[in-house]
């Protein structure tokens, strides 16, 4: 079961309660005996790098999805060094 924080309404003061999921009945606070309200937290789990299904599994956009044209597939020129199939570079 889950717990979760709760703020006193009259005294301030901050407790938890564990509680079921669908549980709706209203909470006391333990100091004054007062209603509370439920404190809402940042969730402590960051999604970083790929694997979530927005930025892999979306299908690619036609310019995206060609191969790249033989870049990967340079061929120097064995007496001048430079790349036979790319631009000249200074």
């Amino acid at each position: 079961m889950p717990a979760y924080d709760y703020r006193c309404s009259t005294c301030h003061a901050v407790f938890e309660v564990t509680r079921r999921f669908g549980e709706t009945a209203d909470v006391a606070c333990p100091e004054c005996g007062a209603g509370a309200k439920r404190l809402y937290t940042p969730v402590g789990v960051v999604f970083k790098g790929s694997g979530f299904h927005n930025t892999d599994y979306r299908p690619r956009p036609a310019a995206d999805a060609a191969p790249a044209s033989d870049a990967g597939s340079c061929t120097k020129a064995a007496d001048s060094g430079a790349c036979a199939s790319c631009p000249a570079s200074d």
